[in-house]
């Protein structure tokens, strides 16, 4: 593909926040016509870069040139004026104002008494989205929307205001896979009228789909810059991670040992019936399906958040009444789930307040936390999962989602668990981190550990699992062992076309 001439560019800037150097002189250029992926771990730079870009910050040094002329933004307003538009992963709008309104918030057209001019809004907003291919009713509020219809109005306020720059950040994080089609659709629609869309994303497949040129940043300098067709995925996480990843899935064989949980008949109605399955210890048993097909669910009735109708689990033989996460832990039955900030962390706690939060009584000597124990504590699993930090006393908040993860997982892990439970543990983590979270899970079936991994991601499931369930409608569909294991029997199953 040839390369046009710049419309927007980042020459040598760079921007710090006390003592962190987020940005190190990084230079990007992004052309008309041209998707141009932006790709790094947690904590590359990549945030402050979009922000730079949206006006919220200023570099301390370097410049930005538009059409080559040296361009200064002061403030979110000012990007917008010189037609640069960014949707954010958490769309900005106004949840009570119609669609219409939103999209044309800043240029409402008026009648002859100067009130708004509901019609010539309407027909406006009903052509632009007609120009993207979309039916979208303009006339409703905002707050009904899906995340997927929501940043569909984020575009067409960009296309409103002419926007010639568009970022898009992290947009699939949380659309469905048929969403992320039409949004790829949309912006190649966006790419062919000349549009710059610079592309941020950790997803290799969707970068490598999508792209025109993609470029790394890591520990806020820019890698490299180059055309998909010149780099591979592989290359790509080399250039990331620093590092050469010789294996995102680092499962090791573990010895298979006794019965750690069965399931037995579990129900809960309206929501899954009749599962029954088994994990030993040292084995990690994969559960699939589609989103709504009772995944989650299970895991919350095993680990005592939900109750069931119906059915029996027991734990190393003996039968289990589960009736709240205490008597789950009692047992040994354990759960990091998929949302680690709502359900997983107290994000403004240390490290080490997280990690002794389900055994505080055992730290505790006549009701007062021993704080020596608990540093200790969170010290040795902070060495063990290599959760990179400045102290123990650090505030969870500031660490990167896959260190995140890895407090989840080490909080958990400080109860001595006989069973635990993973609902899509590397979601949200980037390349580097998702390898280390699957190294300590393997290392975790070592140990002895029975471990139930849920995962809407076949490639990891096929990594890690020894087994894989698969459940369609609330019942198992079938079962796979690990030499049976392809993404098309997965799918087939997953969808109820389960093989006869």
């Amino acid at each position: 593909m040839t390369q046009s001439t710049p419309i927007l560019e980042l020459v040598g800037v760079s921007k710090r926040f006390g003592a962190v150097e987020a940005l190190k002189d990084v230079s990007l250029a992004l052309s008309a016509g041209e998707v141009h992926a932006l790709v790094g771990e947690n904590g590359a730079g990549k945030s402050t870069l979009v922000r730079i870009l949206a006006g919220v910050h200023r570099p301390d040094s370097g410049s930005l040139k538009l059409d080559g002329q040296e361009l200064v933004l002061r403030g979110p307003a000012s990007a917008r004026d010189h037609g640069i538009a960014v949707i954010h992963q958490h769309p900005n709008l106004f949840p009570d104002l119609e669609v219409a309104e939103n999209v044309f918030i800043r240029q409402l057209p008026r009648g002859s008494l100067g009130g708004v001019d509901w019609r010539e809004l309407h027909s406006r907003a009903e052509k632009l989205f007609a120009s993207l291919g979309v039916a979208q009713k303009v006339n409703v509020p905002v707050r009904g929307l899906s995340v997927a219809d929501q940043q569909l109005v984020e575009i067409a306020k960009a296309l409103s205001v002419e926007a010639r720059v568009l970022v898009m950040d992290e947009p699939t994080a949380a659309l469905s896979t048929h969403e992320v089609e039409r949004l790829f659709a949309i912006t190649r629609q966006l790419r062919d009228r000349g549009v710059a869309v610079l592309f941020v994303d950790h997803r290799m497949d969707e970068v490598f789909e999508i792209a025109d040129r993609v470029s790394v940043l890591r520990d806020g300098s820019h890698v490299i810059t180059a055309a998909v067709s010149d780099l591979t995925p592989e290359d790509t996480i080399r250039h990331m991670v620093g590092r050469r990843v010789e294996s995102l899935y680092p499962k090791e064989e573990a010895p298979v040992g006794e019965i750690a949980l069965e399931v037995r008949g579990l129900t809960r109605k309206g929501v899954f019936s009749d599962v029954s399955f088994e994990v030993r210890r040292g084995e990690i048993v994969g559960l699939a399906g589609l989103v709504g097909a009772g995944r989650s669910e299970i895991a919350r009735v095993l680990f005592g958040i939900d109750r069931a109708d119906g059915g029996e689990v027991s734990v190393l033989g003996k039968r289990a009444i589960i009736d709240s996460p205490t008597d789950a832990m009692r047992l040994g039955i354990v759960y990091v789930p998929e949302d680690r900030h709502e359900h997983g962390l107290v994000l403004d706690f240390s490290i080490a307040a997280n990690i002794s939060l389900p055994i505080v009584r055992r730290l505790s000597r006549l009701l007062v936390m021993d704080r020596g124990r608990e540093r200790d504590l969170a010290t040795d699993y902070s060495k063990q999962l290599q959760v990179r930090s400045t102290s123990v006393r650090q505030s969870v908040s500031g660490l990167s989602g896959g260190n995140q993860q890895k407090v989840v997982i080490a909080k958990w892990l400080a109860t001595k668990p006989t069973v635990l439970l993973l609902d899509e543990p590397t979601h949200g983590v980037d390349i580097g981190a998702k390898a280390e979270v699957h190294r300590i899970i393997s290392q975790l079936a070592l140990q002895g550990m029975a471990i139930v991994l849920i995962s809407s991601e076949l490639p990891e499931l096929m990594g890690m699992a020894d087994r894989v369930l698969v459940l369609h409608e609330g019942r198992i569909a079938a079962g796979f062992g690990r030499d049976e294991l392809s993404q098309e029997r997965i799918m087939a199953a997953a969808t109820g076309h389960a093989e006869k």
